[in-house]
Parts: C-alpha cells; sequence; structure tokens
C-alpha cells in the first residue's frame, strides 16, 4: 500500500531536522513509522506561508495531477484539503481520505451550515481523535458516520527524548513550555506567592494574542524568569526541560486538547505534572499519579500543588516514573504509527499500485 502524507506544517524542514536528529517524529503522526508496517509514503511538498486559499489550490494540485499513485491520503489535518474532501463527498475524487480531527465536531448556528457539515464529513472516510471525551462530544451532533471515528493514542518520540535525558543534569525548579491557549496570569499569580522557581518560555505571540504585551503588564517577582525564544525548536526546549524538576501547563479552558503535546513530551522525558484539568486530554493525571490537576483559574489549587512537589520529592519522582512507563505503554509515536496502518490497511479496498 502507498499512501499521501499531508501535513500543514513545512514536512520538508522537519524532515531535514529529524535527520540530524534535531526534532521528534511524532509531529509527523506516526508517518515516518508507517514503512514498518508495509506502508510506501508520499510526502507533502509544503506551501508555507501564503494563503489558505493557495494552499487548498496547491494540495489540489499536488494530490490530482502530480502525485496520482497512492491509495489513500492521511492527514494530520483537514486544513488545506477541503476542496478535496467536498469532491470525495461528491464521488468525484476516489482516493480514501484519512484524517486527525484536532476539536469535536460541532453544531454549527444555521441549518444551511450543518448540511454543508454533513456533506463535508462524508467526504471524510475515517478521522482519529485525541481522546474519546472527543468522539462522545462528536458523536452527540448526528454529523458524520460514528463508524468513522478512531480513538488514536498520540504520543512522543521516545527515541528523541531518551538521547535528551541522557544528558544527564539536576533537576530543580519548573517550567513551562507551549504557547496556544496559555493562562499566565493565573500560574504567575500562584508562583508570584510560593516563590518557587519557574521558567518560562513562550512564543511572544501565538495567532492574535500577544504574550509579551501581557507579561508587560504583569508583575512578575524575581522567581520567574520568562524567555520569548520565538526560534527554538522542540529539541532545543527539551533541553531546557530537562533541567527542570517539574512541568507545568496552565491553560484556558476549551473544548479541545490543548496542552496535550506538553503532556506527552512530559510522559516520555519520565516527569511529573501539574496541568490544568482539560476532559478533553486522554491522560487522566491524576487517576494514573503521574502528576497533578488543578481547576482552570485555581490560583490556590496551583499553590497547593506547586507546594506539594516541592515538599514531596520522592513522590514526584515516582510521578515521573509512572508517567515514563504509561509513554512507554500507551502514549508515544510507535503505537500511534500502528494504529494508523490498522486504520489504512483495514480500509484498504482499491488494487495495489502499480509502478
Amino acid at each position: 500500500m502507498r499512501v499521501y502524507c499531508y501535513h500543514t506544517q513545512n514536512v520538508q524542514y522537519i524532515m531535514r531536522k529529524m535527520e540530524k536528529g534535531e526534532f521528534p517524529s511524532h509531529f509527523l503522526y506516526g508517518g515516518t513509522k508507517l514503512k514498518n508496517h508495509g506502508i510506501d509514503v508520499i510526502w507533502h511538498k509544503s506551501l508555507v506561508s501564503t494563503s489558505r486559499l493557495r494552499q487548498m489550490m496547491h494540495s489540489v494540485w499536488q494530490m490530482m495531477f502530480v502525485n496520482r499513485r497512492y491509495d489513500a491520503i492521511y492527514a494530520t489535518h483537514y486544513q488545506g484539503l477541503e476542496p478535496l474532501i467536498f469532491l470525495r463527498a461528491l464521488g468525484l475524487f476516489r482516493k480514501r481520505i484519512v484524517i486527525w480531527h484536532h476539536q469535536p465536531i460541532v453544531v454549527a448556528r444555521s441549518w444551511w451550515r450543518n448540511q454543508l457539515g454533513k456533506l463535508f464529513y462524508r467526504g471524510i472516510d475515517d478521522m482519529f481523535f485525541f481522546s474519546q471525551k472527543l468522539i462522545n462530544d462528536s458523536i452527540q451532533t448526528h454529523k458524520a458516520d460514528p463508524s468513522k471515528f478512531h480513538l488514536g493514542h498520540w504520543g512522543a518520540d521516545l527515541e528523541l527524548y531518551d538521547r535528551v535525558i541522557a544528558e544527564k543534569c539536576e533537576r530543580k525548579g519548573f517550567v513551562s513550555t507551549g504557547k496556544e491557549k496559555r493562562d499566565m496570569t493565573t500560574l504567575v499569580a500562584a508562583f508570584n506567592e510560593t516563590g518557587a522557581p519557574l521558567k518560562i518560555f513562550l512564543n511572544t505571540k501565538n495567532g492574535s494574542f500577544n504574550y509579551k504585551q501581557l507579561f508587560d503588564s504583569l508583575a512578575v517577582k524575581e522567581n520567574i524568569h520568562v524567555e520569548f525564544p520565538d526560534k527554538l525548536m522542540p529539541y532545543e526546549l527539551s533541553k531546557e526541560v530537562n533541567k527542570a524538576q517539574c512541568v507545568v501547563i496552565c491553560c484556558k479552558e476549551t473544548s479541545y486538547t490543548v496542552g496535550l503535546t506538553t503532556v506527552v513530551e512530559a510522559l516520555a522525558m519520565g516527569m511529573p505534572m501539574i496541568c490544568s484539568h482539560n476532559p478533553q486530554i486522554p491522560v487522566d493525571i491524576d487517576k494514573e499519579k503521574c502528576g497533578i490537576s488543578v481547576p482552570y483559574g485555581d490560583v490556590e489549587g496551583w499553590k497547593k500543588a506547586i507546594e506539594y512537589i516541592q515538599e514531596h520529592p520522592e513522590e514526584a519522582e515516582e510521578m515521573g516514573h509512572r508517567g515514563r512507563k504509561l509513554a512507554e505503554t500507551t502514549y508515544n509515536d510507535a503505537i500511534c504509527a500502528a494504529e494508523v496502518a490498522q486504520v489504512l490497511l483495514g480500509c484498504h479496498t482499491c488494487k495495489p499500485v502499480r509502478n
């Protein structure tokens, strides 16, 4: 079988960095390991820093005319694939389309948008979701066939993080990475009051939100160190994370899995975490005893969690060990690839591609 792997990010750049051992493979959602399951891969040639319309037209051109000898499209996101998905729904495009759906399917406010949405989802043959909660919420909308839904255990590139961990260093204090929907106001307030050492690594902006401007308005005490390394890649950030005792993931409330990337990376690095309680995230942090979850916006809850980690270093270390075990058994890139391959091979009904 041969699949066309589509990604909204710059695939060629990621692959070059991966060849140097400087980029985790899980950002390609198991695509690099599909060959282990007998699946050949054609990688999408990314068109970055352009309009969404041009991206869509570029995708149509690449997948319908430049590359035609493949059996299915495997996509990390539907963005950019909309024309092909509608063509598939209308029976005008014959390749199967398998995607990751990052948010729950939602009911639109208008009747016609709901009907358009139902047509759109008919053009997707299979969908992976990050958690059962996202699947359950999507089923309630009655906009897509639930038999297309699959729970995917998206997880980190253990080999890369093993190399990072091997660079032994004394782990001290707390660290915050990640940029999407982060609740820095709550996090700073809690650490201001505890005096615990915290390093924060943020992009200056995420979308239209400017974190630099936010921090200019916050009173930040000396125990908190903030950096805005806009060009620092996941591999370099992981080295900074490895210097800390505990990962903190303080997020705003959303309907999807905000914070999940940082969660699975903390698991892979064998580090305890304190995380905003997001029911969409598949890892039950409290049940698995790999960290502590805190309700959204709860400064007092954050203070108690921070103090618990500081006062119970042996238990914090055990949390990290449990998290690493969870990464090895459930949340890693190899398992993700195996689950994706099972769906791709299971739905492969067309004749083998001939060179």
